[in-house]
């Protein structure tokens, strides 16, 4: 049969016992379980994970070992959905990523993020300066409806009174483009802008604030653990830490 008799024997010794791809899957399926949230890790996600606990496998590895379990996610696609052409986008995105202000109060950003607590999950709506990356406006909610990106923009002219003439860039979720947004951009004298669909660099900047948030912060308490009062008490002293950085380096 052409096999040696020592790796006959050495067979003989591992009957019965977990296989490396077996052992791998008690770690993934340990991970999904930590966190109801966790049962959405794609391949790339755990394989991050299963780094951070010190297992350090290939992409190939997680992938085969989810696959023979059943855990890989079917990609959905949506259909249906109107979209507008390509040359209407391109007019309607007056920043095309040129991040950059000359003078506070040009040219603003905005987006939404969650962050999962103990009691659900927290919306999070800032309006960023691109002149200096502070935060001007900050509105915090358990749901993102059009509401939440309403009160933002309330929020900030509030503070400012009318903006006339400085564009707010946003992305084309159904908030930005509803009817009673749009209206409280005429009130507040804003221009909008909107990204490009699908183009995620389109509004860089905002999103890059978002990795910053949760990389200092968020990723290093458990806020799943934390009820949204807490967490919002947590982002809103970092938002006043940022500022009296910003003014610090401005005087500098």
């Amino acid at each position: 049969m052409k096999i040696s008799e020592s790796g006959y024997y050495r067979w003989l010794r591992n009957q019965g016992k977990p296989g490396a791809r077996q052992l791998l899957l008690v770690k993934i399926q340990g991970i999904l379980s930590e966190h109801p949230d966790n049962k959405n890790y794609g391949v790339r996600r755990m394989q991050a994970a299963l780094a951070q606990k010190g297992t350090h496998v290939s992409f190939r590895t997680v992938y085969r070992t989810m696959s023979e379990a059943g855990l890989i996610h079917r990609h959905r696609r949506p259909h249906g959905i109107t979209k507008a052409d390509t040359e209407t986008q391109n007019r309607e995105n007056l920043i095309k990523r040129n991040f950059n202000a000359d003078k506070p109060m040009k040219k603003l950003l905005t987006d939404i993020t969650e962050v999962q607590c103990a009691d659900g999950k927290l919306y999070v709506s800032p309006i960023l300066d691109c002149y200096n990356g502070e935060i001007v406006a900050l509105e915090m909610r358990d749901n993102m409806k059009k509401e939440l990106c309403i009160d933002t923009v309330k929020q900030l002219r509030k503070k400012f009174s009318r903006l006339d003439g400085t564009i707010l860039h946003s992305d084309r979720g159904c908030q930005y483009t509803s009817y009673a947004f749009r209206r409280e951009l005429v009130t507040s004298g804003l221009i909008q802008s909107l990204s490009s669909t699908a183009h995620c660099y389109d509004n860089a900047r905002m999103e890059s604030f978002f990795a910053t948030l949760k990389k200092e912060k968020l990723y290093q308490i458990p806020t799943y653990r934390m009820k949204r009062e807490e967490v919002k008490t947590v982002i809103f002293r970092y938002n006043l830490r940022l500022l009296q950085h910003t003014k610090d380096q401005q005087l500098q």
